[in-house]
């Protein structure tokens, strides 16, 4: 079937659908006796997922807070402890460490590439004795709560790609995202709020931040409805949708009325899924208007709420603050946030940059943490924190024993996953004593995302979307494999 064709069968409206035949009613007489599993699904799946594609088992996590740390955070200063390294400093990096490995252009033109040992101190926590800097003193003690990555890697060494790479599966942009196909596959679980909602988190420390646009957020070949709904830092949360002076309500609810019955028409005659797209989004918006003020006034959290976020969260843009509004979100039914900080692009003055990065994130996320499991939600909400790559263990531009920079590095790097299924304590993966090679359990991009469809009840070989003749998947075409040790 042509996916315009398929596209206009799975969009059609009431009408349309009674005009089939005299089939129509008992195949929907039948579908309501079947349920869910006339779609393929197991009896056990929560019949509140109302999305397009019904989940192939029953699924552990009903929500994703992915918090992506936009420049690449460098894994040997944060979570890979490498002591040996303090007998190498300055040293350069070995050739039969190095393996040919291409560089980037900042420093494929350096005469010499020394060892920098990372600067901060190290310790164990938690039963799985995981080690943590000391940069990370709240997150610290979630340790048993926290399953740790430390053997992630991909192809891509620029962040443009490297960043569409871990959010789309693949490095050419135009591809959906992540929350695009969770929001295509489970739907929405309320009606008046976004199902996928887009922060962009204003770091403390602005140095060197990365671009990042729409693109990484639009829902490629899905229909439209599945892109994410950006929520902006300051001012009104989203643009345009509060009604202007001398608008009433009721003027622009007729004005809505209006628009949608000049869309159906234009759907009638042409059947582009797009115009049932637009009315969708014109209805949500409307209904927007007074979920979306409730959703993001915090004046009613009580003070305990920011003793566990920090008081930072009460700042509007700041990565505390949107870690709060995701719990929000969370108990009010949207799917997926996802929320992006910048700056951990450190090629330089990690001694300066990486204590504020740090800073910005560290209480946030325990205090997120903490906060799910005193609600009840960290069990069915799947919180992913990582960057697009890792850094280099050699030191980019000038060395000394209190500073250094470092470059992009996508053969290693370490993510964290927490709740929603994730199996807390548990440490995978190995690198070598130079945080330069993976030794043990790699973890590939199409890896991670096949293990995160698992968590929220897909099979990511069946999870697919016709495109251009193609069974489309987020994990692409090339083998890839759940990593089962990761899940509890």
């Amino acid at each position: 079937m042509h996916p315009l064709l398929n596209e206009w069968v799975r969009t059609e409206t009431r009408r349309q659908f009674f005009r089939h035949g005299a089939n129509a009613l008992g195949m929907a007489a039948l579908a309501s006796l079947m349920g869910k599993t006339a779609y393929g699904a197991t009896p056990d799946v929560d019949a509140n997922f109302l999305g397009a594609a019904a989940p192939h088992f029953a699924p552990k996590a009903k929500h994703v807070i992915y918090l992506h740390m936009v420049g690449g955070p460098s894994q040997m200063d944060l979570f890979d402890y490498k002591p040996q390294m303090n007998e190498f400093y300055d040293k350069d990096l070995p050739d039969s460490v190095r393996m040919g490995q291409r560089l980037t252009t900042m420093t494929s033109g350096q005469k010499r590439f020394p060892i920098a040992p990372s600067k901060f101190k190290f310790a164990q926590h938690g039963q799985s004795g995981m080690w943590i800097s000391e940069l990370l003193p709240n997150l610290a003690k979630s340790a048993d709560d926290i399953c740790f990555i430390r053997s992630m890697h991909t192809e891509a060494i620029n962040h443009e790609p490297a960043i569409s790479y871990m959010q789309t599966g693949n490095q050419i942009t135009g591809r959906p995202c992540l929350g695009s196909w969770v929001s295509y596959g489970l739907g929405s679980m309320n009606q008046d709020l976004p199902t996928f909602v887009v922060m962009v988190a204003k770091p403390t420390n602005t140095e060197q931040v990365q671009a990042i646009s729409a693109r990484l957020w639009s829902s490629g070949y899905l229909p439209g409805e599945h892109a994410g709904v950006s929520f902006r830092a300051g001012g009104d949360p989203i643009l345009y949708i509060n009604n202007p002076d001398g608008v009433p309500s009721q003027v622009r609810r007729a004005t809505l009325d209006g628009l949608r019955a000049l869309n159906e028409i234009n759907y009638r005659q042409v059947g582009d899924p797009e115009t049932h797209t637009r009315i969708q989004q014109y209805e949500l918006a409307f209904r927007m208007q007074s979920s979306v003020p409730d959703l993001t006034n915090i004046a009613d959290e009580p003070e305990s709420t920011y003793k566990l976020y920090g008081e930072e969260a009460r700042k509007p843009g700041t990565f505390a603050h949107t870690a709060l509004l995701s719990r929000r979100m969370v108990e009010r039914g949207v799917r997926f946030v996802q929320v992006y900080l910048n700056n951990w692009d450190t090629h330089s003055n990690v001694a300066g940059r990486l204590p504020d990065q740090c800073r910005d994130i560290d209480q946030p996320c325990h205090g997120l943490i903490e906060d799910l499991k005193a609600r009840g939600l960290l069990d069915e909400t799947l919180i992913i924190w990582g960057g697009e790559f890792g850094r280099t263990i050699y030191s980019q531009g000038g060395l000394s024993k209190e500073n250094y920079g470092r470059d992009h590095h996508p053969r290693c790097f370490t993510m964290w996953m927490c709740g929603g299924g994730a199996k807390g304590g548990a440490v995978y993966g190995e690198t070598d004593d130079f945080s330069y090679n993976i030794v043990k359990d790699p973890v590939h991009i199409h890896d991670f995302h096949a293990t995160v469809l698992k968590l929220l009840g897909y099979d990511h070989e069946k999870f697919s979307y016709k495109f251009q003749g193609l069974d489309q998947r987020l994990t692409g075409v090339e083998p890839a494999r759940v990593i089962n040790e990761l899940l509890a």
